[in-house]
Order: C-alpha cells, then sequence, then structure tokens
C-alpha cells in the first residue's frame, strides 16, 4: 500500500503533497473570543474570501499544500478548510490537538484530570478524530498537534503528549508541535522517544525561535524534523529577526542537515474574534507577516546567498513528503 496521508478533501498519497509549507493557519482565536461575540462575532463568509485569495495567491508561487494546525480549541474548522481545498485545489492538512497550557483553553482539561480521567480521554479523543474524523464531518486530521510553554512541558501539557505518543504507535500519525519563545526543543523530542514515538514521524515546531546552533542540532542529531515555520515574525512572543533567521538556517544547512528542516510563516489569515490591530512599531516589524513572504523575499535572499536550488527544494517538497512517507497509513486497510 502507498503511505498515504488525510487532507481536508480526503486520503492522498505521500509523494502527492509537493511543494508544502507545513504551518500556516487559515483561521485562529485565542480561546475566550467566543465571549467577544457582540463585537467580534465570526464572520464565516469574511474568513472564506480571505482563503480562497491566500489559497490562490499561494498556487501562484508552486504551493501545492498546507499543513493547517489550528489547536481544537482555537477555531480549527475544518468543515472551512474543506471549502477552500475544494473551490481552489489547493491541498489543505488539518490537526486534531491542544494548545500550550499559557494560551490554551484548560478548564475543561484541568478538571477532568483532577478527576483521574483525562488522559485516557485526550487519547480517545486524538484516536477517534483521526480513526473516523472530526464531529460528524468525515474529515480526518492528517497530524496531531502538540504544545509546550516557555521553558517548562508542564504536567497538563504532558497529557496530550503521553496521549498523542500512544496514537502514533497505533496509527503511525505524524506529531507537529508548537515551542514557546525558543525553548523546549530538544526536550519535547527526547520526551517523545521516550514514550515510543518514531523522529522521523516528529516535526519540532517554531525551532526558528532560537539562533543557537547547537541548541537545534540537539534536536537534529535524533533524527527528528524541524521548521523555520515564523519567517515574518518579528518584535513579538521573542521571535529573532528574519536576517538572524537566516543565519541560522544557513549555518544549519552547512552542517549538512538539509534533510531535516522545513519552511513556513505561521501566518494567520483570518483572526477569531476582533481584527487583530498592532501598534505602530510592531506593525512595521510585522509587515512582512504574510503567506507569500517566503517567495518574495526569503527565497530570494537564501540564493543570493548561495543555496542550491536543489536544497530549497528538498525543504519545501522532499522533505513533507518524507515525513509523511514514513507514516504507517492505516486508510481503507
Amino acid at each position: 500500500m502507498k503511505h498515504m496521508v488525510e487532507t481536508v478533501t480526503g486520503p492522498i498519497a505521500a509523494d502527492q503533497l509537493g511543494k508544502t509549507l507545513i504551518h500556516e493557519h487559515f483561521v485562529f482565536g485565542y480561546p475566550g473570543f467566543h465571549g467577544d461575540d457582540s463585537l467580534g462575532g465570526f464572520d464565516e463568509q469574511d474568513a472564506l474570501e480571505t482563503g480562497i485569495t491566500i489559497a490562490l495567491q499561494l498556487l501562484s508561487f508552486g504551493v501545492d499544500t498546507v499543513v493547517d494546525p489550528t489547536p481544537n480549541e482555537c477555531g480549527r474548522n475544518p468543515e472551512l478548510l474543506k471549502e477552500i481545498s475544494e473551490r481552489t485545489g489547493l491541498q489543505i492538512v488539518c490537526a486534531t490537538g491542544f494548545y500550550y497550557e499559557g494560551e490554551g483553553a484548560t478548564p475543561y482539561f484541568k478538571f477532568r484530570q483532577g478527576l483521574g480521567t483525562a488522559e485516557e480521554e485526550i487519547y480517545e479523543m486524538f484516536k477517534k478524530e483521526i480513526t473516523e474524523g472530526i464531529r460528524n464531518t468525515g474529515i480526518k486530521p492528517g497530524i496531531i498537534k502538540l504544545a509546550s510553554s516557555k521553558g517548562v512541558i508542564t504536567e497538563y501539557e504532558r497529557m496530550f503528549f503521553k496521549a498523542a505518543a500512544r496514537v502514533q504507535r497505533e496509527e503511525g500519525t505524524v506529531i507537529l508541535t508548537h515551542t514557546q519563545e525558543g525553548t523546549m526543543g530538544p526536550e519535547q523530542v527526547e520526551l517523545l522517544m521516550e514514550l515510543g514515538c518514531d523522529p522521523k514521524k516528529i516535526v519540532i515546531g517554531h525551532m526558528c525561535g532560537n539562533t543557537d546552533t547547537d541548541y537545534h542540532i540537539r534536536v537534529l542529531e535524533k533524527g527528528a524534523f524541524i521548521a523555520f515555520d515564523r519567517f515574518g515574525i518579528q518584535g513579538m512572543v521573542g521571535a529573532p529577526n528574519d536576517d538572524e533567521r537566516i543565519k541560522t538556517l544557513l549555518k544549519l544547512v552547512s552542517l549538512g542537515y538539509t534533510d531535516q528542516i522545513m519552511l513556513s510563516h505561521d501566518t494567520v489569515n483570518h483572526w477569531m474574534g476582533r481584527p487583530l490591530i498592532l501598534p505602530e512599531l510592531i506593525q512595521e516589524k510585522m509587515k512582512n507577516w504574510h503567506p507569500a513572504h517566503l517567495f518574495e523575499n526569503i527565497i530570494p535572499e537564501l540564493r543570493e546567498q548561495g543555496m542550491p536550488e536543489d536544497n530549497i527544494r528538498t525543504m519545501l517538497e522532499i522533505n513533507p513528503s518524507k515525513l509523511f512517507f514514513h507514516q504507517e497509513a492505516k486508510i481503507n486497510s
């Protein structure tokens, strides 16, 4: 059987992913946005129109697939993603997962954690969505999203790591993570491997939040993938500037790690709740935080710095295919 990837419109072969952005959000909302619905209600039509516009723009740059790792409690909308995909032809992979403790919706599973049932229930949630689909949509996630806090993987977060590892051992599902402000990448991969995960099915996200190559190598030497997936984010969430990201990326490539790196922006195309209005100084720093930034600015700069086309293709096309090719799919089995 071919190795398959679940997209919002159904399974495809891993070698059909093509040029892939590994971390973008078509919609995202910090938990609590529902309570601001008098002034920040969700405009689904605007989200759809914006999503279609972005998808067509990405297709014009040759992008075939976007992985949207929006956590369950942060506005995940598989039906919307499916409509965007059907209207444009862009392949979209959605997630099952929860956000890190500091910015996620914690009371529900924290309460159940106190009852002693939460870890098993999180496992059941992941398992059901991956094998049967999200709610009654029939849309299956292609990845599990995990996240940790700045400088620590909390006991709350560990429940999700343990449940995800159990599902990966059973289903072969790819795990993609959020790291906070350039911390806990090595600890994440070490924990997941201790729990029996295959590092070739792990992407440690937001690694470009840290410019210390030793930090990166501690993850890479374990065999996991890393994502330089926040190009354009500057002046916020402890992020370095893009020129620092580029220097770190070029160093890792020179050390021979090209075949473990993937690229993206972590953009939010439509905010759940009120629109995001940044202070003027931050707006200037964040002016390139959009889904075309890699193609308009970063990749040309990498070429200018002497990066071969084969390396760029490897990070955007070959590595995502390898990530999911290692996944032992059970679709139609």
